[in-house]
């Protein structure tokens, strides 16, 4: 995709600061336009939406319930709130302030940029590393930024107008991932040297590394309490591990592929991991279990990110979508295609009313979130605050994909006893084949709306034309 080969842009030195006014977005606050949502089949419930792009004529936004039938209007469906533009390269990593005024991103075009959510406030660019950026994050405290890149280094950046950063120095590869634990005292990084480090991040000073990775590490996160630190690697396995006694607790390797990224449930009892074999799974922690299993996108998933609630999982994939789990029900809620390209990246706000995405089309895109009103502040406090594991809602065991739709026994307060559905091949292939339909479908009318902005585009710029040459004469 060319994601990898861009040429360096930055010179070498300190960071700068430049000034970026993010566009106006015509449709912010809109609704996304829905397809069908192909109500009849169980494999795939999920709505699919799609935003409109600059300048295209406004369409109304409609759900259709069984046979076609027009339903009332959809209230609660994710909506696309801002759109920035300022990258010259993909987007790489994304990530909110814990007061979501601010957003970061990270990408290869060697640069970070510092968003502000009020509308007319200039963006911060910073300049510093000497090659792409693979990875952001704000500290818990939001008073400082961390982020990796190509040029071996992690940098800790204090998120205002001078731009002012500190160097860490100690991979001897890509730092693919950095991030910091919820006190902000450590900072986990993982990196193309097969290593995951671990920092003190008010003494910059190297603790501890784990080795036992024997390919890159894409991805390195602390579990909530802090006691536990998972990876995730090229080498096919998810790894989680003791901080405390630096041994490796136990290895997943489940994924038929490179593993991408890996994150902690909120309440810290499970993980989700997504790779390149297209697949997100999920599994406890405390009995190292496969939870549960979802094969939705049609091509290498990027990236994920948990709902502060625990209930939903958003997912990032080269095939341009975002799709919204529910995992409390195993199942589909939303499939959003916004990105022109692969979606590179994907992150809830702290309070789960927001979630950025980012692409290799050099786009951030602000969401709404709209499912789920709850503001729950700190997802944490309750974690922190001393419950016991048992007390935690546990995920139920679920197995959901498009050749596949099994709902296994599970331990849920909500729906203790679930039966198990089967469905005959031939009715599952004819399914398939509607889903498939309905998705060419959705990404024909995006290309015909496209084109009519650009037609619409055209056509204003010779009525201009048209009027300053008709001023001219007139002179």
């Amino acid at each position: 995709m060319g994601i990898e080969d861009e040429k360096k842009r930055r010179r070498e030195g300190g960071a700068e600061v430049g000034f970026f006014t993010p566009p106006s977005f015509r449709s912010a606050g809109k609704k996304p336009h829905h397809a069908l949502r192909g109500s009849a089949s169980p494999l795939r419930r999920g709505r699919r939406c799609y935003w409109r792009p600059l300048g295209a004529r406004k369409l109304n936004c409609r759900n259709f319930g069984p046979a076609g039938a027009m339903a009332a209007p959809c209230v609660d469906d994710p909506s696309l709130e801002r759109n920035f533009r300022g990258h010259k390269d993909a987007v790489t990593s994304v990530d909110f302030n814990l007061n979501v005024k601010q957003l970061v991103s990270g990408s290869m075009d060697s640069c970070l940029m510092i968003w502000h959510m009020k509308p007319h406030m200039r963006a911060y660019r910073f300049v510093g590393h000497k090659d792409a950026v693979m990875c952001v994050q704000f500290s818990p405290s939001g008073h400082l930024v961390a982020s990796g890149s190509r040029d071996k280094t992690v940098r800790i950046w204090v998120p205002n107008l001078k731009g002012e950063s500190t160097v860490f120095r100690a991979h001897t590869g890509t730092v693919r991932s950095v991030h910091f634990s919820n006190d902000g005292q450590s900072l986990v990084t993982a990196s193309d040297d097969k290593t995951v480090k671990v920092w003190t991040v008010h003494r910059q000073k190297f603790l501890f590394s784990f080795s036992q990775h024997i390919n890159w590490v894409r991805c390195a996160k602390f579990s909530p309490d802090g006691r536990l630190i998972v990876s995730a690697s090229d080498d096919k396995t998810v790894k989680l591990w003791d901080k405390t006694s630096r041994e490796c607790v136990h290895s997943f390797c489940e994924h038929g592929g490179f593993v991408n990224y890996v994150d902690f449930h909120p309440s810290g009892t499970c993980i989700a991991a997504a790779g390149t074999d297209n697949t997100v799974k999920l599994w406890d922690v405390r009995t190292n279990r496969l939870l549960q299993h979802y094969q939705l996108h049609s091509a290498v998933v990027n990236a994920l990110s948990f709902h502060p609630s625990g209930n939903y999982l958003i997912t990032a994939s080269s095939d341009s979508t975002l799709k919204i789990l529910d995992l409390m029900e195993g199942r589909l809620l939303y499939t959003l295609h916004g990105h022109l390209g692969p979606a590179t990246c994907v992150a809830f706000s702290r309070s789960g009313e927001l979630f950025a995405s980012g692409g290799v089309d050099e786009q951030v895109m602000v969401w709404k979130s709209n499912f789920d009103t709850t503001n729950y502040g700190d997802p944490l406090k309750t974690h922190r605050s001393g419950s016991s594991k048992d007390e935690v809602k546990s995920l139920p065991e679920m197995d959901f994909s498009e050749t596949s739709f099994r709902i296994k026994a599970q331990d849920s307060i909500r729906n203790p006893q679930t039966d198990v559905v089967t469905l005959p091949p031939a009715v599952t292939n004819t399914l398939e084949h509607i889903v498939s339909q309905l998705d060419v479908l959705t990404q024909t009318v995006s290309i015909l709306e496209q084109r009519l902005t650009l037609t619409e585009d055209k056509l204003k710029q010779c009525l201009e034309n048209q009027q300053l040459i008709m001023q001219n004469k007139a002179e």
